[in-house]
């Protein structure tokens, strides 16, 4: 049974919160499915940044705007049993902004720099989410996120070009909090977390063999505003390195 009071709380306080069993095993074969098809029907039909390619310069690292290019995950990212909850999180209406993959295959799914994802959303007051789901397990080993819990009541830090296709943007100076001391989020397929978009986040490249896809689900309240410093600087490092 979801407990949204406890969620809330640990959301507010931690800036990130897992939640077990998000999704159904059944969803998650769905999603999978849907996955696999519009990589192989749709995708060669889609706009360049509809993803961001591996350095092999074919596998790919990420799918982006599902929303925009596949009804399903727009629906899926809309339905009412989690909205709620999300409504409370980004206190107000809430609104789908983007619904994404982040695939890590297998052996060559690369990291992700420190960094917190208001550097890209641009957004205040940073009433913004990301909703990560598990696809494939997620182990320490195969690129978990670690975040820095409460992290996010710094607000937002100096950020630099980090020169990574798809994460362009960082933060200027790596945290001086050891991995040991940060909450690496290992999840089982259907398992959730859900994190501010001021909390300080990264994960590791994949080295195994086993591949580690998540989809995430971006929200905003409908309150929130653009703020022109933050979004030039964003504009600047992703037209250094774009996406795609």
């Amino acid at each position: 049974m979801r407990n949204d009071n406890q969620i809330l709380n640990d959301y507010q306080n931690d800036g990130v919160v897992r939640i077990r069993n998000f999704f159904s095993q059944e969803t998650v074969a769905e999603i999978r499915n849907e996955l696999e098809r519009y990589i192989r029907e749709d995708l060669s039909s889609k706009p360049d940044d509809a993803r961001t390619l591996e350095a092999d310069g074919k596998t790919i690292r990420n799918l982006w705007r599902l929303n925009l290019h596949n009804p399903y995950f727009e629906e899926l990212g809309q339905r009412p049993e989690f909205m709620s909850l999300i409504a409370k999180l980004v206190k107000g209406e809430p609104l789908l902004k983007g619904v994404e993959t982040f695939n890590k295959p297998a052996r060559i799914g690369s990291g992700v720099p420190p960094h917190q994802d208001n550097a890209y959303f641009c957004q205040v007051p940073p009433d913004m989410l990301t909703l990560w789901v598990a696809i494939d397990p997620v182990t320490k080993e195969n690129g978990a996120v670690h975040f820095i819990k409460g992290s996010h009541q710094q607000g937002m830090l100096p950020t630099k070009p980090s020169g990574v296709a798809g994460n362009s943007i960082g933060l200027a100076e790596v945290p001086d909090v050891p991995k040991s001391k940060q909450f690496c989020a290992t999840l089982n397929p259907g398992d959730a977390t859900i994190h501010h978009c001021e909390v300080i986040h990264e994960s590791g490249p994949n080295q195994t063999d086993q591949s580690r896809l998540g989809l995430l689900f971006v929200y905003r309240g409908t309150h929130t505003q653009t703020d022109p410093q933050l979004k030039a600087t964003y504009t600047e490092a992703v037209t250094a390195t774009p996406p795609a």
